[in-house]
């Protein structure tokens, strides 16, 4: 079956296209930051968003990189959030950072310090996509996939 997301977006086919070719990069290997801290950085993204889409879709590609139930349960806290690795709380208060400011500031960086530069523009990037993403689900009223179940924490 066609997701949701798709079948809104392919009514702009020529920027769906578009659209596909850079999500592809956000989640391929190419992508230098792991799947599993790529889906805490998307999951963070679509909750300070309130996506509830977004949020649905990637709590079970989250689960299949290697994401908890306990570990998605954090995510809604942020990242002072029991549990969290010091780069880990660094990635979702970058996401935050950005989700709120638009820029991530210098302590964060500073904190980021164990990841490469390519990883830091790749979570800068993968954030800039999932915001993209968010605001066309919200604003575009996607609805839920049938097997997808909204978030009790991202009702309106």
């Amino acid at each position: 079956p066609i997701l949701n997301i798709f079948r809104t977006l392919l009514k702009a086919p020529k920027a769906y296209k578009a659209f596909m070719w850079w999500g592809g990069y956000v989640l391929s290997d190419h992508n230098s930051i792991s799947a599993r801290e790529r889906e805490i950085i998307i999951l963070r993204t679509g909750f300070n968003w309130k996506s509830g889409y977004e949020w649905a879709q990637h709590e079970r590609i989250g689960k299949d990189c290697g994401l908890t139930s306990e570990e998605i349960e954090w995510i809604k806290v942020g990242p002072d959030a029991d549990g969290w690795t010091s780069t880990e709380a660094a990635m979702i208060r970058a996401t935050d950072e950005l989700t709120n400011d638009g820029f991530v500031s210098d302590a964060t960086w500073d904190a980021l310090g164990e990841l490469t530069e390519k990883q830091r523009m790749d979570l800068v990037m993968t954030v800039g996509q999932y915001t993209q993403v968010s605001m066309m689900l919200n604003s575009y009223g996607v609805q839920l996939d049938e097997d997808l179940t909204l978030d009790p924490d991202l009702k309106a």
